[in-house]
């Protein structure tokens, strides 16, 4: 076997890791794959001898491929999720924390990626790179051309934005994802008395013009009235997603990784007493989205 028939092996040995990294730094598949394919060409246009840890050098590498392709993203305001169906990679390195390694199972998709696309890109390459893969600040730092202690604050300010705490009082949240995780079910089901059960007999709909169908009413009264139109979107539910939206519990729509339309709602006594559906795309950007973390344990939550 040649020189570089060995050195081909040893990448696609790395492959399904690199594409990883490159996946959760830029939340689209097609330039993962592109970023993959240039630190492939880039390892073959080098001195391959020198390199005492391939891994840690493709990694490094690939980090650096996808650093200049979203600052240049950034530069061109072009959205950062991909057009096609969000894919499920898994990190092939843990977090080291246990409380990170639970909240990270427990988001990796659409949610996670619609959190990552607001930050920085050197925010979203600390963050990615340290808390799914652990690698070391130091290597971080090289990569970002910053001292190892600002890499650790970027990654450090972004799980901050990725874990934000509910903004209500602690006491109330497990009664928000109860009441969210049973109207979204619902939906999932098409199950229009299940809706009704979750919803305060006079809930209030606000829909803004953007979500507005032509024509249909902007505002719209009564659980039965509500449920009925819900019911009818029951396929396009598996496209929706619980998250904290402005510090409370809310939905929000992201098909193919997209996101187009977001819904707060606010309780009483337990029940949705008024929803606000959001589409207009300013509005959306301005949302404050986090992660939700796992279920306390003995609740059964999406």
């Amino acid at each position: 076997m040649s020189e570089r028939e060995l050195l081909a092996n040893a990448f696609e040995q790395n492959r399904g890791h690199l594409r990883a990294v490159a996946y959760r730094i830029l939340g689209s598949a097609s330039e993962a794959d592109d970023a993959v394919q240039e630190t492939w060409l880039k390892l073959s246009r080098s001195d391959a001898g020198t390199i005492e840890n391939l891994g840690g050098w493709l990694t490094t590498v690939v980090a650096r491929v996808c650093l200049d392709m979203l600052r240049s993203r950034s530069s061109r305001r072009e959205e950062a999720l991909d057009v096609e169906v969000v894919e499920p990679i898994a990190a092939t390195a843990p977090p080291a924390d246990p409380e990170q390694q639970t909240l990270l199972a427990d988001s990796v998709g659409t949610a996670l990626l619609i959190v990552l696309d607001r930050l920085e890109p050197a925010e979203r390459l600390a963050f990615v790179l340290h808390d799914m893969f652990a690698v070391s600040f130091d290597e971080i730092a090289s990569i970002l051309g910053r001292s190892p202690e600002a890499a650790r604050q970027l990654a450090s300010r972004a799980r901050r934005r990725v874990q934000a705490s509910p903004a209500t009082p602690s006491t109330n949240f497990p009664e928000q994802r109860r009441v969210v995780d049973a109207f979204l079910a619902a939906l999932r089901n098409g199950d229009f008395e299940g809706l009704v059960a979750v919803l305060d007999p006079d809930v209030v709909v606000r829909i803004d013009e953007a979500a507005a169908r032509p024509g249909a009413p902007r505002e719209i009264r009564g659980a039965r009235n509500w449920a009925k139109g819900a019911v009818a979107f029951s396929q396009m539910a598996r496209s929706v997603h619980a998250m904290l939206v402005d510090g409370t519990v809310g939905l929000v729509w992201a098909p193919r990784g997209r996101l187009l339309r977001a819904l707060t709602f606010t309780l009483k006594q337990g029940k949705i007493a008024e929803v606000e559906i959001i589409a207009d795309d300013a509005h959306l950007q301005q949302l404050d989205l986090a992660v939700l973390k796992n279920a306390p344990e003995g609740e059964e939550l999406s």
